[in-house]
């Protein structure tokens, strides 16, 4: 009786021995994973205005000297024009130098059987000479051009395709230029519908919007003559309808070019210098919006990153719990696992 009891005495405890080696090793506790600084994509939506439209390039100049670095681009009409050139792979500076040698000669082709309205067609081959004749998508930026479909008024975006020949439909301006024929459908001036084109570049991809608005202003004086109560109506029109697109934008660039005239090629290098003076008076807004949005998608990032350690944590408990072998339970030996963290 003595032999066998100490026999049941050494079968326990080589038992519960053996339900120590078996029990399973709780997870062990991990650091969050690192969080990638984020990434955040600027749009640059650049506004119709004719000749005031050289104020964009001096707006280029003060965000590349100042490292705001543009992921995409939208133009209308003149904003097109700067546009797609910076898009094709021109910095600042060879915008610049193509715009003190442009001569208006080079983009203005009129045809008196039309009515002496502008063909475009300059404008289009001048624009595909500069980007190399690469089409849209191409280009070494996301680009948007922006055109009205005539028959509809149908705001149309031209992300694919000719670049010059987008260009120049963004660019007819009713009634001095030609409507230019695209497929089925003819085009004019994208500020008919969208004088400042921040949607296109929301549509691009662009977490933030810097919008730059050099569209003519009403005067503040009613005019006596019929065309000028035309393009005064016209004006009001513009500012009415660019108001609510405008309201979409982060942030607002207006260069004081509103006493340039459409075809004031004169004054391209004060307008030049009026987009440079407007977008160093934004650089302090750019940059908070910038740090908010990167600071959001931060938060957002570590948030995601915590429901993820947490299920794991969770996942590797339950595991834990699985491997309590059944002996183990027996014995009253059941190895403790580790609550998930919160």
């Amino acid at each position: 009786m003595t032999a066998l009891r100490l026999l049941c005495l050494s079968l326990l405890v080589l038992l519960g021995a053996c339900a120590d080696t078996a029990r399973p090793t709780p997870p062990a506790a991990t650091p969050l994973p690192a969080v990638p600084e984020p990434k955040v994509r600027v749009g640059l939506a650049l506004g119709g205005g004719a000749a005031k439209g050289f104020a964009h390039i001096g707006v280029i100049k003060m965000l590349e000297a100042n490292g705001i670095t543009v992921d995409v681009v939208a133009g209308t009409s003149a904003g097109s024009v700067v546009g797609a050139l910076y898009a094709g792979g021109m910095d600042a500076f060879a915008l610049q130098e193509h715009a003190f040698a442009l001569d208006e000669e080079k983009i203005r082709d009129v045809r008196l059987f039309s009515g002496g309205l502008v063909q475009g067609q300059k404008l289009q081959d001048y624009v595909n000479t500069l980007v190399g004749g690469r089409p849209i998508e191409r280009l070494r930026k996301p680009f948007a051009a922006v055109a009205t479909r005539l028959h509809d008024g149908e705001r149309t975006v031209f992300v694919r395709g000719n670049t010059g020949q987008a260009v120049r439909a963004s660019s007819s301006i009713p009634g001095v230029f030609e409507p230019v024929t695209i497929g089925r459908f003819r085009y004019v001036d994208g500020g008919v519908v969208s004088p400042v084109p921040v949607d296109a570049a929301r549509q691009l991809g662009a977490d933030v919007v810097i919008a730059v608005d050099i569209s003519a202003k009403a005067a503040g004086e009613a005019p006596d003559s019929m065309l000028g109560i035309v393009q005064q109506s016209v004006r009001i029109m513009g500012q009415k309808l660019g108001a609510q697109e405008l309201a979409r934008a982060d942030v607002v660039i207006r260069p004081q070019v509103n006493d340039i005239g459409p075809a004031d090629f004169e004054q391209k290098n004060r307008a030049i210098l009026e987009g440079e003076r407007a977008a160093l008076a934004a650089l302090p807004q750019i940059r908070q919006t910038l740090a908010q949005v990167r600071q959001a998608r931060r938060e957002a990032l570590q948030a995601q990153a915590r429901a993820k350690a947490a299920q794991a944590a969770a996942q590797a408990r339950a595991a834990c719990q699985a491997q309590q072998s059944r002996l183990g339970r027996l014995l009253g030996r059941a190895p403790k696992c580790e609550a998930a963290p919160r």
